[in-house]
């Protein structure tokens, strides 16, 4: 018996130690019903205070619904831990879907909020960046009223798989982040506001330049932002004097080069596109020199007002990183930008007609 008193004793440790062992990994878990899990947040800044909205889903098993919580103070984390104390749940910010930033506040500039967020892990790098073209309470007061799905009207107007459409930008926050030390790089991020007939609307996309809001771009346009950086265009309808058309998918190719210290860029994009109506008689040449003549003015137009305000949202300094020193590619939004070439072109294939008998 004494032999094997040192194997229990033993063995009883193993199990008391293991137990332990769990308990340590676990002991600060809370239950999901002590958090809050917030859909989106509102952020404004004035004279050095921030204000926070937080749009939190109140679901049960009968209904759905949303509340606002708002709070100010110096600092983000110092209104989370205030709001989080009032509530009597932790504030999780993990799942949040989307940040919406007042637009004076982005013209002043994001570089520190958004810096702050990547450096705290509070919340995830693939949030969701928007701003708002009206009040950001107005904007969260409408998201409450018209709410039907606990306040997932936001984040679908976002999700490719639901409401997004190809003229409003998708941007997220470690997108604005890496464009903040990014030589060649700016981003552009939807503006959003509370719709007429519908719970929102988007006017465009801000020109974010290190960090500042320095134009925009109409949702025409985005488009075209979006097609040029490679994302789909499909389900885009382009209205003309003769025809509506769907684009279906968009290819694209790039040169570049650096003649003279001048930097050109030779691109093209193929687009293949569905004709869904017609105005009179016209023929497929007409609609395709139409499309291609519209697309083209409208891209040069964006171009050459971006290069105006020295904000590279197309991100076309990429194309030059192996064709320029590191040294000078530092100056590129000064030294190289203005002055260079982009020589775009459309090549438009009408694949369906769909059941309308076109001429050639």
């Amino acid at each position: 018996m004494n032999a094997k008193l040192p194997v229990r004793i033993a063995l009883k440790s193993m199990t008391m130690a293991g137990m332990l062992i769990v308990l340590c990994g676990c002991w600060d878990i809370r239950d999901i019903n002590h958090r809050a899990l917030p859909i989106a947040m509102g952020l404004e800044n004035k004279e050095g205070i921030y204000r926070i909205h937080l749009l939190i889903p109140q679901n049960t098993q009968s209904s759905s619904s949303v509340r606002i919580v708002s709070d100010k103070g110096s600092t983000i984390n110092e209104i989370i831990d205030r709001i989080s104390k009032d509530l009597e749940l932790e504030v999780d910010l993990m799942h949040l879907k989307v940040i919406v930033f007042d637009r004076t506040f982005a013209e002043r500039g994001l570089g520190d909020s958004v810096s702050s967020f990547m450096r705290s892990r509070d919340i995830a790098s693939k949030t969701i960046a928007a701003i708002s073209d009206e009040s950001i309470g107005s904007l969260f007061q409408t998201l409450k009223s018209t709410s039907t799905t606990g306040g997932l009207e936001i984040y679908n107007f976002f999700e490719k798989n639901a409401g997004w459409s190809p003229q409003l930008a998708q941007t997220r926050i470690w997108q604005i982040f890496q464009s903040l030390h990014s030589f060649t790089k700016d981003v552009a991020v939807p503006i959003i506001k509370s719709g007429e007939s519908t719970t929102m609307t988007s006017t465009g996309s801000a020109v974010i330049k290190n960090g500042k809001m320095v134009g925009r771009i109409t949702p025409e346009e985005t488009l075209l932002f979006n097609a040029f950086n490679g994302l789909s265009a499909q389900g885009k309808i382009e209205v003309m004097n003769h025809a509506a058309v769907v684009i279906d998918t968009d290819r694209l190719s790039h040169h570049s080069s650096v003649k003279g210290g001048r930097a050109v860029l030779n691109s093209r994009i193929n687009l293949k596109v569905t004709v869904l109506e017609t105005k009179g008689s016209p023929t497929t040449a007409m609609v395709k020199q139409e499309l291609e003549q519209l697309l083209t003015q409208n891209f040069e137009r964006m171009f050459a007002r971006l290069q105006a305000e020295g904000a590279d949202i197309l991100g076309v300094g990429q194309f030059f990183r192996n064709r320029i020193p590191r040294d000078r590619l530092a100056n590129w939004r000064t030294d190289y930008y203005p002055r260079m070439k982009l020589n775009l072109t459309f090549h438009t294939v009408i694949e369906d007609e769909g059941l309308l008998k076109m001429k050639p």
